[in-house]
């Protein structure tokens, strides 16, 4: 096999098989279609929803959660701010009982913001009850420290990836998932919306972003030095097409910089030692990589 074999094969391994894929899109729906029935009065299984997240942006691997949000109407909202107490609480267990009536059971997450069905196969959903605003970001529910409303704007980080990921030989969101991979691998401190942020960044002014599988072990190489060189004090950046801040959750530059030497070893190896570069690849990225 070749490097571009060796990186198309690994991309493949990382992808939802169709199957799950199908499931998803079933048990999404008849969320969907009890959440419309009790807030909107409909039947739609599809109206008022947005699956956001990773898997909205396209850059989930076989192990991410599946993120819903559901729009409700603006009496919702009035509804429930008004309350003296919580009314973001109450908003959320509304919703809870109403997924509960198709899906059961379902807990409220320890922040306070979504709620969580975990099914036994390893395919979760996280709910996100939100209103859309005039500028088309969203919000949402926060029941922690009394109750409040946070803004969400899911679409323009959605759009961009997009956008961008057909301009750039669709490699953006493979960076995305190489890169859930090796934050699975090496249990990297840093969540999904970073990982997209910094490789929308990282490829904006890379000379190769358009290039196919055979560049994929420059890329990882080179991807690798742009995180370790991220500020170590650095505590937000600004979220891909939203702007938003997202949060550093830790170092994860130390490891950035470990798994950089090792790539530089994987390299070195690949011409007259390939099954040894494998290895290193694998180390990186785990048992997806093939051996």
């Amino acid at each position: 096999m070749s490097i571009s074999n060796w990186f198309e094969t690994f991309n493949k391994n990382l992808r939802m098989p169709p199957e799950t894929v199908d499931t998803i899109s079933y048990r999404y729906k008849r969320i969907i279609k009890q959440l419309n029935k009790d807030f909107w009065n409909s039947e739609s299984d599809t109206l008022h929803s947005l699956y956001v997240g990773s898997y909205g942006r396209g850059t989930e691997i076989h192990t991410s959660d599946i993120d819903i949000m559901i729009q409700l109407q603006y009496e919702t909202y009035v509804q429930y701010n008004v309350y003296t107490n919580n009314g973001q609480s109450a908003l959320l267990q509304a919703v809870k009982t109403s997924i509960e009536k198709t899906y059961k059971p379902t807990y409220i997450r320890a922040d306070g913001q979504v709620i969580k069905l975990d099914f036994t196969d390893g395919i979760n959903f996280e709910i996100v009850p939100a209103f859309i605003n005039k500028d088309n970001s969203y919000t949402f529910p926060d029941s922690n420290n009394g109750g409040s409303w946070k803004i969400t704007n899911p679409i323009p980080e959605i759009d961009v990836m997009t956008k961008s990921n057909n301009n750039w030989n669709k490699n953006l969101k493979r960076l995305c998932r190489m890169g859930r991979a090796w934050k699975e691998t090496w249990d990297v401190p840093i969540g999904g919306l970073l990982i997209d942020t910094l490789a929308y960044n990282f490829l904006t002014d890379y000379e190769y972003k358009d290039k196919s599988y055979s560049y994929y072990d420059y890329m990882s190489r080179d991807f690798l030095a742009f995180l370790k060189e991220q500020k170590a004090d650095q505590q937000y950046w600004l979220a891909v097409g939203s702007n938003q801040y997202v949060y550093t959750k830790g170092n994860f530059q130390y490891k950035a910089l470990r798994c950089y030497n090792i790539s530089l070893e994987a390299i070195a190896k690949e011409k007259d030692y390939p099954t040894i570069a494998k290895s290193k690849w694998r180390e990186i990225y785990g048992t997806k990589f093939p051996s």
